[in-house]
């Protein structure tokens, strides 16, 4: 007679080890996405330099204007290298527009325009268009205000709209809250 065979099918031993790793492999494939994705956006923001003395309601920029505008070219004019500037937002009045043009003419792009109104949805496109880049945004007192309301949640200094002298760093992280720092040039 022959013995009676197993008809019982053993569980191997080692399954909920198995299991456990291929689960914390899982995790750490989705932690590793997770910090490769996380980026931080920097966003400066500048105010239209000095306006020429006169009566026109959008009057252009004063020489010392202009200077200062050749100054902030040569500030963010890198073209390649870890401190270039990806974009440049600039309102469409007159003197925006002169602020930024060495700029724009040393890095050879276009602006991207926006007008005062809209300058929470312009602020919201800079940092959805360029995540993880670096974008500068010449608009005016209210504007500016407006912009770093919605980048950073907080409000500007008192008098600090009229400040000509003012650039405002705005780090918008994708994970996290956004911090501003203010100095003058």
């Amino acid at each position: 007679m022959e013995p009676p065979a197993i008809t019982r099918h053993r569980r191997p031993f080692l399954a909920p080890l198995w299991v456990i790793l291929l689960a914390a492999l899982a995790i750490g494939v989705l932690a590793f996405g997770l910090y490769r994705s996380a980026t931080t956006t920097v966003v400066f923001l500048v105010q239209p330099l000095e306006k020429e003395p006169g009566t026109i309601a959008d009057a252009p920029v004063s020489p010392e204007g202009e200077e200062r505008a050749q100054r902030l070219a040569h500030m963010f004019g890198d073209t390649g290298g870890v401190g270039r500037v990806d974009a440049v937002y600039v309102s469409d009045d007159r003197r925006a527009l002169q602020t930024g043009a060495p700029l724009l003419e040393r890095l050879h792009r276009a602006p991207v325009v926006f007008s005062p109104a809209d300058a929470r949805a312009a602020a919201d496109r800079a940092v959805r268009e360029h995540s993880g880049g670096t974008v500068l945004m010449v608009a005016s007192g209210s504007s500016l205000a407006q912009m770093v309301q919605e980048l950073a949640g907080a409000q500007l200094p008192a008098g600090a709209q009229d400040d000509p002298d003012l650039v405002c760093v705005v780090s918008v992280p994708s994970f996290g809250r956004a911090h501003l720092v203010h100095f003058r040039y």
